[in-house]
């Protein structure tokens, strides 16, 4: 049993207890979103009778929110008056209360109004939670720490969709799936006032920064304007994998045997395969790159997504073994993606100034709408093209990896002026 214990003290990462607190409440929230991330759609058309324009509107209202509730995270993340912890708070009491307005959602206008609530409580909630870890942190720990973290999302949200899906398919309760989502939101809110510590340690001139200089600052740092570019790449192929590739994998995969695409049920197989890629390899990937830089991990990731983007393109074309190299392609972009997000947020913080970083993560959290707002339409207009065309796409994402690479061997030289380090 002792023997036991040494080896899984060995192989976990050895973090501030705090780190691992903060994770297990990002359990308990991922838990709650889970719940209602794929079923608030088909509750508000098929249940409550919106029209699926209106509830895409509505859901789509969030994402302006998130862009406010970013900035707004960013500043009280880095103000003394604030800091990282009632920040937190705050996107814990918000996202509850967008939950339960949702939950009692019977006319539009309430649910635009719990849609904007959402958009808020998310938006403040990533630069606070991701300013935490780097505070609790050092940099030879940080990207393990932060691979936990999202080790900690991808558990709860994976296990939110299936009690969730569980839940509904057996009782038809959609609405309590709001009021668990808004049950988790409390918990978490709990779970960061008892047991999470304030950790911005303001400077002794910071009465004298304003938001405004705060900004100023982050947004003249050339380091972080060149990394917001291929941040925005790699937010962009994220959005590829949501939205652009569960349509071409139903519509546009073909062959003798196989002439209407994937079916819905092998499609969620995939995504489950896909997460559980995620998930069992976050770890271990955090730990194979710690050897490099973090634009060169980077570049370890972008040649990950050239070649998942090149497997959905040999799903399309080839005549036979479709679902071979659907499964491959879905792994691989487990693989590209626990690659991306840990040295992503590990960068940043090398970036930031230690009374700034709640302001640098809201820039690189605003990737996410900037990169989300490009993907879906881009994609959409793609396979409104030619077969051709659609299938030639995924190469031609595939291809954009040397610029990705290109961006990312300049942003090496910028952060490590003077350093002998490449990339093997």
């Amino acid at each position: 049993m002792k023997f036991f214990q040494r080896q899984l003290s060995s192989w976990l990462p050895q973090l501030n207890p705090q780190v691992w607190i903060l994770g297990f409440g990002r359990f308990l929230s991922e838990v709650g979103t889970g719940f209602t991330l794929f079923y608030a759609p088909i509750f508000f058309v098929n249940r409550v009778g919106f029209s699926a324009t209106a509830v895409g509107f509505a859901l789509g209202s969030a994402s302006i929110s998130g862009i406010f509730g970013r900035i707004l995270g960013g500043s009280l993340s880095d103000s003394p008056k604030w800091g990282r912890r009632y920040t937190l708070l705050l996107s814990a009491a918000v996202a509850a209360i967008a939950s339960l307005v949702l939950a009692s959602t019977v006319t539009f206008p309430i649910l635009i109004l719990g849609n904007l609530l959402s958009g808020l409580g998310q938006g403040l909630y990533w630069p606070a939670t991701e300013a935490v870890v780097a505070d609790l942190t050092t940099p030879a720990n940080r990207r393990e720490a932060y691979a936990l973290t999202r080790l900690a999302d991808n558990l709860g949200l994976g296990t939110g969709i299936v009690f969730g899906g569980a839940l509904v398919s057996t009782t038809g309760a959609y609405r309590a799936l709001f009021l668990i989502d808004a049950t988790s939101f409390m918990v978490f809110f709990v779970v960061i006032y008892l047991a999470i510590k304030e950790t911005y340690q303001p400077l002794a001139n910071a009465s004298d920064l304003s938001a405004k200089s705060n900004w100023a600052i982050a947004l003249s740092d050339r380091r972080l304007l060149v990394y917001v570019l291929v941040n925005i790449i790699f937010t962009t192929y994220t959005s590829q994998l949501h939205s652009t590739l569960p349509l071409y994998l139903r519509n546009f995969v073909s062959s003798n045997s196989l002439t209407q695409g994937f079916t819905e049920s092998t499609l969620s197989a995939l995504f489950a395969w896909h997460m559980a890629v995620a998930i069992l390899f976050q770890l271990p990937i955090a730990r194979v790159l710690k050897r490099f830089t973090h634009p060169h991990a980077l570049i370890v990731s972008a040649l990950i997504w050239a070649v998942a983007f090149s497997c959905v393109w040999f799903t399309g074309i080839t005549p036979v073994n479709q679902l071979f190299w659907a499964i491959a392609a879905m792994g691989i972009f487990g693989l590209a993606i626990i690659s991306y997000t840990p040295s992503a947020a590990a960068l940043v913080t090398e970036l930031a100034p230690e009374s700034q970083r709640g302001v640098y993560f809201s820039i690189s959290s605003l990737c996410w709408a900037v990169g989300y707002f490009i993907g879906p339409p881009l994609g959409g207009w793609a396979l409104d093209q030619s077969r051709v065309f659609v299938y030639s796409y995924w190469l031609g994402l595939a291809a954009s990896v040397f610029l990705t690479i290109a961006i990312l061997h300049y942003l090496n030289q910028l952060v490590y002026k003077g350093s002998k380090r490449k990339l093997f």
